[in-house]
């Protein structure tokens, strides 16, 4: 509690309104949380060695864990954003078109998504003069497409996906990216923004969803089927 305190005084003379602050610092309560209950999760099916009812009765203790690891999460989410969510998110997070309560994309979410795909991007490409600055809108359209839960632990989604295909991330920017010899084509205008880093994870993880949130916030279709051809033509095999 005097961490938060300390916290809470620090934003605020930093120009962060209470109410922003009291919602980042409950959402990286429940980010840890989750992230704690993904890690049991990675250890559930692989019980220790020894006979069985020390096995079982290990497995049933881990799964105890678990379930109130994700009553916490929760609990620590509605205190960040409010009751609106799926019963289970974090049992149903990552399966396109599970049941889920559609939470409406904050000023927060966006701040942290910016902060998460900027680096990423600048791993595979520079800043460039063409970026169509839609940030906002192109963002809010991807997080449209996932639960609360799965917006907490977006950054640490997008860092894995850009470690699972770095190879391909690395053709599609060198071929379509800034200084490529079609850097100046509308169709792959987005390819100048970091936020096509969030959007490549999502064409892959949701492609459904993605279009779904994209149509409705009247981006260029463009745009979005530019990205899906880049992809498609580059490959995750590492160069020879």
């Amino acid at each position: 509690m005097n961490a938060k305190k300390t916290l809470l005084e620090l934003l605020g003379r930093a120009g962060v309104f209470h109410v922003d602050a009291e919602e980042l610092i409950a959402l990286v309560e429940a980010g840890a949380i989750s992230e704690a209950h993904s890690e049991i999760g990675k250890i559930l099916g692989v019980p220790p060695e020894g006979d069985e009812p020390y096995a079982s009765g290990w497995l049933a203790g881990a799964r105890a864990v678990d379930g109130e690891l994700v009553n916490l999460a929760e609990r620590a989410l509605r205190r960040a954003i409010g009751p609106a969510m799926t019963d289970h998110p974090l049992r149903g997070s990552g399966r396109e078109g599970a049941a889920r309560v559609r939470t409406p994309v904050g000023m927060v979410d966006v701040e942290r998504a910016k902060v998460a795909v900027t680096p990423l991007y600048l791993a595979f490409s520079h800043a460039s003069d063409l970026d169509p600055e839609v940030s906002d809108e192109v963002l809010t359209a991807v997080l449209g497409t996932m639960g609360v839960v799965e917006r907490v632990g977006y950054a640490g989604r997008l860092e894995e996906f850009a470690e699972t295909h770095r190879s391909r991330l690395a053709q599609v920017y060198a071929r379509y990216g800034p200084g490529s010899r079609i850097a100046v084509h509308g169709r792959y205008s987005l390819i100048h923004s970091p936020t096509s880093i969030a959007v490549l994870e999502r064409l892959t993880a949701t492609p459904s969803a993605l279009r779904t949130e994209w149509e409705d916030a009247e981006l260029p279709p463009a745009w979005l089927e530019g990205l899906a051809i880049a992809w498609r033509a580059a490959d995750d095999s590492p160069p020879a």
